[in-house]
Order: structure tokens, then sequence, then C-alpha cells
């Protein structure tokens, strides 16, 4: 970046409305997604639908996340992101609100799976691309400000709905979720537009002025980062979902092996924020790097410990190196692509980090299945998290150097 900021830079740093509306966006779907967490056992003994049945309605949702991702991003090209917002939104209240009517186990998969995980997609990439095509000195800050939204929804939305279902059937609970939804995020569709300055300096970005959609997935910077971002998520899954169960057969009992996995969403939240400082301040592709070679490491650190103490101290650099590298990989396509295909490129690399969540738990339950253990599924995670951080070593350098300005001016609004 010019180490001097053009006026068009400045201007684009103040889009920060964008930044707080895309966070709620991202807390409430993420929270309405989630609530099947708390609604699981309620909703079973209402139904006497099976605890998988149920279960794979949240794999359904992620399915359709991945695909209906690829196609919101490349609406925002054409579009804008706002129309793909407030579509998105309003699908969203809908979903929650037939799931709260269904008579069967199948209406409820296709409305809380498909329908929600599908209207949830229209938050990534849309507000994603436009939020960094709207910042140039904080950029990184300002993108793990949005997925921070998503990182709050289990303290926020959660709560909320255990308190809700404890004091209604979750029938109610899911339809009083739905017309939240509305509440929350309608209001919120108003302030998602990128800056008008965005595509002002497109021909000085890194990637050609004239590149089409078509042309840049087959790109090389395209391909490097789709196979970093389904490493990433590959390395990371398995523990996330398999971790609770290794410390309960490591002796600690399961209420203190949830609080785990609590540890490692508290330090995401803290990690989103180090992470997009470090970002602004040394540059993507580096700061990325070295977060997944430091979640591979920590991964496999869950084989060395054994007491709650011990967990907490992994849980707390793997949740920090996890959460801080995800908004990283839009920035790296930021400096690579023109921001009029950015949804595109983004919703495609977001296809591919879903499979790699996808894959991992099953494949953490394939090698425990056949071993006995979890320690190979650990170790492949830290091959895995490496392999990651040395493919994105192969993005291709900026035109630009970062800025290099200090901790202080990246932190002001």
């Amino acid at each position: 970046m010019n180490p001097h900021p053009t006026a068009t830079s400045l201007a684009m740093d103040r889009n920060w409305a964008l930044v707080a509306a895309g966070a709620v966006l991202g807390c409430v779907g993420i929270g309405a997604l989630f609530a099947l967490a708390v609604l699981l056992q309620p909703m079973g003994s209402a139904t006497g639908w099976s605890r998988a049945g149920l279960s794979s309605a949240m794999t359904l949702a992620f399915l359709a996340m991945g695909l209906a991702g690829f196609g919101w991003g490349t609406l925002s090209d054409r579009v804008g992101p706002r129309v793909c917002v407030l579509a998105g939104s309003l699908l969203q209240g809908l979903a929650c609100i037939l799931a709260s009517r269904a008579d069967s186990l199948l209406q409820f998969q296709l409305s809380y799976g498909v329908l929600l995980g599908a209207a949830v997609a229209s938050f990534f990439a849309p507000v994603v691309a436009a939020t960094v095509s709207s910042f140039e000195k904080r950029r990184n800050l300002a993108v793990s400000l949005v997925a921070a939204g998503a990182g709050v929804a289990p303290m926020t939305m959660s709560p909320l709905v255990a308190w809700l279902v404890s004091h209604y059937d979750w029938r109610t609970t899911l339809l009083i979720v739905g017309v939240l939804v509305w509440a929350l995020s309608l209001p919120a569709v108003w302030f998602v537009r990128a800056s008008p300055q965005a595509g002002a300096d497109e021909a000085a970005t890194a990637g050609p002025a004239r590149m089409t959609a078509a042309q840049a997935l087959r790109s090389r910077p395209f391909i490097v980062l789709a196979l970093a971002f389904f490493a990433c998520c590959l390395a990371h899954s398995g523990p996330i979902i398999h971790t609770v169960s290794y410390a309960v057969g490591c002796g600690l009992s399961l209420t203190s092996a949830v609080t785990i996995y609590s540890m490692e969403g508290a330090a995401g939240l803290a990690g989103l924020l180090l992470f997009g400082v470090l970002g602004d301040r040394w540059g993507a592709k580096p700061v990325l790097a070295t977060g997944l070679a430091v979640q591979g490491i920590a991964a496999v650190s869950y084989l060395g410990v054994s007491q709650l103490s011990g967990f907490y101290a992994v849980a707390f650099v793997f949740g920090m190196a996890y959460g801080g590298t995800m908004p990283l990989y839009a920035s790296l396509a930021r400096e690579a692509f023109p921001p009029r295909i950015l949804g595109t490129v983004l919703g495609a690399a977001k296809m591919l980090s879903c499979l790699g969540m996808a894959l991992g738990p099953l494949l953490g339950g394939v090698l425990y299945d056949r071993y006995g253990s979890y320690a190979w599924m650990y170790v492949c995670s830290m091959l895995v998290g490496l392999a990651a951080a040395a493919i994105v070593l192969l993005f291709p350098s900026s035109r630009r150097p970062p800025e290099r300005h200090g901790f202080g001016p990246a932190l002001q609004g």
C-alpha cells in the first residue's frame, strides 16, 4: 500500500457502519443456525425424532451453505450485496418459522437444514466482499470485526434460545427466533453497501483490472487460496468436534470437557482482533502462514496434556490460531482480484472450506474407529495444518507492500 494514503483510501476506511451491520448479521445468522444444539433434547423428547435425524439437519445446513454461498457471491457481483442480504434475511426468518411448524422430520430437515443453511450463506461472500473492497489501511481488522459477530453468537443467541425453551415449547421458541431474526437483520440490511470508492483504483490492484470470474477461478492465486482454505478447515474441524470426547477419555468429566470447547471459542474472538491488527501491520500472507503453522502444532499438542489446565492452555492457542486466521483469506483475495468479482471468488473458496469442515470430523471418527485412539487424528491435523501454511506461501505477493503503521492507528475508527 501507498505509505501516504490518498483521499480515496481514507474515505474507504470510514465504512464502519458496514462492519457493524455485518457483525450483527453474522451473530443472528450463526446464532439461529446453532440454536439446534440447544433445542436438540427438547425436540427429541417432544417429537420422538431420533438424535441422528435431528442432527443431520446441521449436516444439510453446512452442505447448503457451501453450495449456496457460491451462488450468493456470484449474485452479489451482479446486483450488489444489499439485495442478497435482504433476500437472505427474509429467507432465514421464514426458514425458522417453517421449521417451527414442521410435522415430520423430513420437513424439519428441509426447512431448518437446507433452507436455513442456504439463507445464512447470504451473509458471508456478499458482506465480506463489500468489506474488503471498502477498506484499505485497516482491511484485516475490519474483516475480523465482521467475523467476530459470528463468534459472539454462542454467548448471545444461544443463552436466549435456552431461556426461551425453558419457558415455551420448541415450536414457540423457533417461531420467536424467526421473528427476532427479521427484527434484528432487516434494519441492518440498510447499512450493507460497498464504498462508492471501492472500484475507483481497481487497476492498481494485484489482479488484472478486466479479469473475468471464469479466469479468476482458474488462476493460480485462486487455486492456492482455495486449497489453503480447504486444508485449514480440514485441519481444525476434526479437533474442534472430537476434543471433548478425547478429554473425557483422558479422565475428565463431560462438564469439564465441554468448557475446553468454550475456551477455544473465547480465544477465537481474541485471535480475530489480534490477527486482524497483525495482518494490517505485516500483511495478510505472512500472518496467515504463521497462524496456520501454529494451528497445526497446537492441534498435535493435545496429545501431550491430560489435565484440565493443560487442555485450557492448548485450547487457548489453538482457538486463537484457527479463529484469527479465517478472515485473512478474504484480505488475500482482495490483493489478487478486482472488487467486481470478489463475491464469486469468496463464494467459491467458501464452498471448498465447507467441504473441509464436513470431512474433518468424519475422518477423525474413521481414524478413531480404525485405531481406537485419537492420536492419528491429531497428527494428521498437524500435517494438514503445516501443509496449509506451505500452500499459503505460494500465493503471489501483492505488487504493493503492506503499509506498516503502528498498532495505535490500526485501532482508530
